[in-house]
């Protein structure tokens, strides 16, 4: 196993390839985060039209289950084929669900699109952070990582707005119709800006552990999501689900121990960093996602507001999560510290949420926005870190498939939150919806009864049915708030056992049987830095191998 050197770009070269890369890339993560937040902000209304009020979790948890059991399976095709074509595969599949979504006229085509928007957006998401990780020294990958997550935060921004315009002018078909030029732009971007490697050899797919994994999975998300409201627990539809859960995941550690290329490699546990992370990141899905999922539809039904003005209310969060996010980059990148900001950042959620908590439909809107800026900012400092951590724990080799693992189990969170808030939510709304309401206004005054509630038809309610519907969805998701909170803190806790080791400031590869393709990028720590002022050291190319 030997190493090579290769004749290097000049400076202007390189920074040319790394500014054409990063653009295909963010692209690329728009187009998935974006997908999330113009929905967000049209859900009541389409939920509404389509007379599935009770489905709406599905709308939500069906993408984030798709992208979940697909992450590790990306991540690892990514180390073993290269991550060019499954990129391009994969904003093509998001396509095609976008075009499904648009063309819906019924809650389960609306809910298919959203599993084939999923089956996309979980290639989106791991390809672009390992590419970059393909190409830039750990100690300068925070920043490139923090503008990842300030993507997310513009986006997070712009798609509540959208979404509300969409909602009130040519109609919310075109949260989904929007995927398309965007689409085409990224899939453009991946054809002629990502300019990788190609690796040799036929990979060998671990097909039994995708199959174990997705039924572990699915299994999981249905028995959290059903339990206790749709199900009793002890209804054998529940523990057959539970059940399924404990034998799949058994039987995938079984086939994951003997495969030769496991999509999730048993060894990745034996990392410490790696399982402090991971289940931090877990803790705070659930609650981010558990907490903010839903807080368009609340603010729009308990405080009156549209859907553009909700998508307004969503901007300090956001705001301060780029603000965290980009800062919190560019001071690992300079001091090469990191440990104490998911520290912090696992503190700041917990008291977001607290704050969450005491929020009544009479308070003031700055009030909101505050709480919200608190909540941005702890995510902004613990989000990119997290998967930073990770991928300075692992050889290059390993990098998509640690980093998809990672992912893999913050989406288990984020499904989880997402099911088992929307599962609760939705069934203390409908009790509290009966208890509250008069019997001959139970509906609401809605054509399809109260699986038809939207904030139109609520706005033009009599006072005394507007106000019990106002406190009923008030009542049913605060409290949740404040049940999440421990979560936070354990993730806080875990973080302090982080050992913090040094970041690379080079990319160095072992070159096995591939040879190195020409038009490889190069880049070296200055170069990250400034490629303005590049100077000649540590050059290497940003082809597939191993620390």
């Amino acid at each position: 196993m030997t190493k090579h050197a290769v004749p290097a770009a000049g400076p202007v070269e390189g920074k040319q390839h790394m500014v054409l890369l990063f653009v295909g890339l963010m692209l690329s993560m728009l187009l998935a985060a974006l997908n999330q937040t113009v929905l967000s902000t049209a859900l009541p209304t389409i939920v509404g039209e389509l007379h599935g009020v009770s489905d709406m979790l599905w709308v939500i948890t069906a993408f984030i289950l798709a992208s979940t059991i697909t992450m590790p399976i990306y991540g690892k095709l990514g180390d073993l084929m290269g991550r060019k074509a499954l990129l391009m595969a994969a904003i093509i599949l998001f396509m095609i669900g976008s075009v499904i979504g648009g063309l819906a006229n019924d809650m389960g085509v609306l809910i298919t699109a959203r599993v084939v928007q999923g089956l996309g957006g979980g290639g989106l998401m791991i390809l672009s952070q390992a590419v970059i990780a393909d190409v830039v020294p750990p100690r300068e990958r925070g920043k490139y990582m923090g503008m990842m997550g300030g993507v997310f935060a513009i986006a997070s921004v712009a798609g509540p707005l959208l979404g509300g315009w969409f909602t009130e002018g040519p109609g919310w078909r075109w949260v989904f119709w929007i995927n398309i030029p965007l689409g085409l732009l990224a899939l453009a971007g991946a054809v002629f800006f990502l300019k990788l490697p190609k690796h040799s050899g036929k990979p060998r797919l671990d097909l039994g552990g995708m199959l174990f994994l997705a039924i572990a999975t699915t299994c999981l998300v249905l028995f959290a999501t059903w339990g206790g409201s749709k199900y009793a627990w002890s209804d054998p539809v529940i523990l057959a689900l539970i059940a399924g859960t404990v034998l799949s995941a058994v039987a995938f550690v079984l086939v994951e121990r003997r495969t030769a290329e496991p999509i999730i490699p048993l060894h990745l546990f034996k990392d410490l960093n790696f399982n402090l992370a991971t289940v931090a990141g877990l803790l705070i899905g659930v609650a981010m996602f558990g907490a903010i999922g839903y807080l368009p539809t609340y603010l729009q039904m308990a405080f009156s507001v549209n859907a553009t003005e909700s998508g307004l209310l969503m901007i300090p969060m956001m705001g301060a999560l780029l603000v965290a996010s980009v800062v919190s980059g560019q001071m690992v990148s300079r001091t090469g510290r990191y440990k104490w900001m998911p520290i912090a950042g696992g503190l700041l959620v917990a008291v977001a949420l607290v704050l969450l908590s005491t929020l009544q439909p009479g308070a003031p809107l700055w009030e909101i926005c505050a709480y919200l800026a608190v909540m941005g900012l702890g995510l902004g400092l613990s989000m990119q870190i997290m998967v930073l951590i990770v991928q300075n724990s692992f050889p290059l080799r390993e990098v998509g498939t640690a980093t998809a693992s990672n992912n893999f189990f913050r989406q288990i969170g984020a499904t989880l939150g997402s099911a088992v808030v929307g599962s609760l939510f939705a069934s203390r709304l409908a009790e509290l919806l009966a208890e509250r309401l008069p019997a001959t206004a139970a509906g609401g005054g809605a054509p399809g009864g109260s699986n038809s509630l939207t904030p139109a038809v609520v706005s033009q309610l009599p006072a005394p049915i507007k106000e019990a519907i106002i406190s009923s969805y008030n009542d049913a998701l605060t409290p949740i708030f404040i049940w999440m909170v421990p979560l936070a803190l354990v993730a806080a806790v875990l973080m302090c056992f982080v050992k913090q080791k040094p970041l690379a400031t080079a990319i160095e590869h072992d070159v096995l049987s591939e040879s190195i393709s020409e038009g490889d990028i190069l880049i070296t720590a200055d170069d990250a830095d400034d490629a303005d002022d590049a100077d000649d050291e540590a050059l290497v190319p940003a082809s597939r191998a191993k620390n």
